[in-house]
């Protein structure tokens, strides 16, 4: 058997009835997971439900498995605390336990300022952020009662901004700052909470390749599969990172950090406008830089000069 499998594990997927989630979902348990195959059915945009594709991709998994007790569907709405509650207690009566939850369900509107409405903002803050914090909050008392979790959360490439996805990059530079908190309350339960941002080519990126589709030369060739290699390696037992940040697709892996600059340290009396345009390239000079692992860790490397003798 494969060092990387999942033999005796429960996850839950959410959105996991196409694209990447299907993916995801397909990959756990073709390595030995039970698996929860949550799904609302909407649109991309989130309107409308369909228990179709989550039982669409249950049915794939036990006819490849044989096992008739490998997957079941889920239809909640994890976007309501009564429904991420609910998807957890899918996995404990079906399966009696929850190791490992995959928050992959999302929405997309497109829409910039100033056309960008309320109602866009909060509806994707509540499936994407508190998608997110329902089901993880759900999950957690039974993470901490085994000593033991993994938390694969989702954000994108996006929340570094385009001009038309400002609900979407605000709720999923939320995510981010979801994963670094939770990951220190995880850390003395066993419990190990990452971040993935995937590059796929999905019904919310504009259209998603069929099964079979091959790569064409000269073209991007971004089938969900290829993601979810990494997600589950992030959901194994053997994952050796929590609150980190990690972009899969298209063949290739690499990990998305936030960083701080040295930046300049003004010692002679209180600073000024003047002060701060003057050393704006210190400011901004990326050679050696730090990536902090938490606040406490980014205050002391920032206030670190006020901690020596001058």
């Amino acid at each position: 058997m494969s060092d990387f499998g999942f033999e005796g594990r429960v996850a839950v997927v959410t959105g996991a009835g196409r694209g990447i989630g299907r993916a995801y979902a397909r990959l756990l348990a073709q390595r030995g997971a039970r698996v929860v195959v949550n799904d609302l059915g909407g649109s991309a945009a989130g309107e409308g439900t369909d228990a179709g594709p989550a039982q669409a991709v249950v049915k794939e998994i036990l006819a490849s498995d044989g096992d008739d007790g490998r997957a079941a569907a889920d239809t909640n709405d994890v976007s309501t605390a009564v429904g991420g509650a609910s998807v957890i207690e899918t996995a404990i009566e079906r399966f009696g336990r929850i190791d490992i939850l995959i928050a992959n369900a999302g929405i997309i509107r497109w829409g910039g300022l100033p056309v960008v409405d309320l109602e866009s903002l909060e509806r994707h803050l509540a499936v994407h952020l508190l998608g997110s914090f329902n089901t993880l909050r759900a999950a957690w008392p039974h993470f901490v009662e085994q000593q033991y979790g993994r938390v694969v959360l989702t954000t994108s490439s996006g929340i570094l901004g385009r001009a038309d996805n400002l609900s979407y990059a605000a709720a999923k530079a939320g995510v981010i700052g979801l994963a670094r908190s939770a990951k220190l309350a995880g850390a003395p339960h066993g419990i190990k909470v990452n971040v993935i941002a995937p590059a796929a080519q999905t019904r919310m990126a504009g259209g998603e390749p069929p099964d079979d589709a091959e790569a064409v030369a000269g073209q991007p060739f971004l089938p969900s599969d290829a993601v979810a290699p990494m997600a589950a390696f992030l959901a194994h037992e053997t994952c050796p990172v929590s609150g980190e940040i990690y972009t899969a697709g298209a063949g290739r892996f690499a990990r998305l950090f936030i960083a701080s600059t040295e930046g300049y340290v003004h010692r002679d009396g209180p600073a000024s406008i003047e002060d701060v345009a003057e050393n704006w390239d210190a400011i901004n000079d990326e050679a050696g830089y730090d990536v902090p692992t938490d606040l406490m860790d980014w205050s002391a490397s920032f206030l670190k000069h006020q901690l020596r003798p001058r």
